[in-house]
């Protein structure tokens, strides 16, 4: 569709250096990046701001801890282990089941203990983190996703990535976990990319590896009957995350609990550009339009905007 870069501006298609300079570098102010980088502090900000999140069932800090690891899984039989300060989906494991001490992963793998042991020592040791920091492992429950995915993810659960620019939903996609994905809602690992209509929540096109795709690789359910609820209340949520981090440029990843609703999974300082191929539109010339905006609006107003002005049904 975009064969050179002339035709890429014309269609507002917002490229890496362009990102990099005139929106993180401009609107993102360094200060408040530790909000986001690390997840613990996300969730201590987001829940003080009265903002749901999966709850948190434990973390470890120290390799030390790891001798007493069969105490802290103590009951625990569906949760996620993730880095702090991890990027890219890399370092989480998801498990779904257990039986006595071998844990089962959304793929059926079954891990001993010692495995799970092994995955904490490399978070803590930096393998997964920014510039690879020593780290922290969190340890939180699994979501249990709403039913109206259940044909369009594989083994895994879905999410909503929200780009909030100025405190304005601006594009957004949904993230469709896979067999290739491993049960992760990574598009770099092989999830499917939704893009999402602003005004109504219905699914526009799909892609996975930045090519067009109609059904899901693994279900065969075809993306184009795809609607997602709570659309309203899904947006107003991701821009409300604009006052809590002060960051004019973010990446907000939602996910629909079947029984506790919306809850904020992850907020990004600096979100990818692939949300632009699910959408099959540029991201700039949306932000032009938010920039000619009046500074200083509720939030209503802003999600008022955006589902007024991005729609594309």
């Amino acid at each position: 569709m975009f064969a050179n870069p002339f035709k890429l501006k014309k269609q507002g298609i917002l490229g890496m250096n362009k990102r990099n300079i005139q929106y993180i570098g401009r609107e993102n102010n360094r200060k408040y990046y530790p909000l986001v980088d690390n997840k613990l502090k996300t969730k201590v900000i987001a829940q003080a701001a009265g903002i749901a999140v999966p709850k948190l069932l434990a973390t470890i800090e120290r390799q030390s801890q790891l001798r007493k690891l069969k105490n802290i899984l103590e009951g625990l039989d569906k949760f996620v282990i993730k880095p702090a300060q991890g990027s890219g989906g890399k370092g989480i494991l998801v498990i779904v089941a257990r039986e006595g001490d071998t844990f089962i992963k959304p793929s059926g793998q079954k891990l001993e203990l010692r495995d799970v042991h092994r995955d904490i020592s490399n978070i803590l040791s930096g393998l997964y983190s920014l510039g690879g920091k020593p780290d922290v492992a969190m340890i939180e429950a699994l979501v249990e996703f709403d039913p109206i995915f259940e044909h369009y993810s594989y083994e895994g659960v879905p999410d909503i990535r929200v780009i909030i620019y100025k405190g304005y939903p601006a594009m957004a996609m949904l993230r469709c976990s896979t067999k290739e994905s491993d049960g992760k809602a990574n598009l770099h690992q092989g999830a499917v990319g939704v893009g999402i209509d602003m005004a109504s929540g219905k699914a526009l096109f799909a892609v996975q590896h930045d090519s067009p795709v109609v059904q899901h690789p693994d279900t065969g359910y075809d993306f184009s009957e795809l609607q997602i609820p709570h659309w309203e209340k899904m947006i107003t949520l991701a821009a409300s995350c604009y006052e809590v981090t002060h960051l004019g440029y973010l990446g907000v990843d939602i996910v629909l609990d079947k029984n506790l609703g919306p809850l904020i999974l992850e907020l990004n300082a600096r979100p990818g550009l692939a949300i632009q191929i699910a959408n099959q539109t540029g991201a700039v010339k949306r932000f032009d339009e938010i920039d000619a905006q009046v500074k200083g609006q509720d939030i209503a107003k802003r999600v008022a905007f955006s589902m007024n002005h991005f729609s594309v049904v």
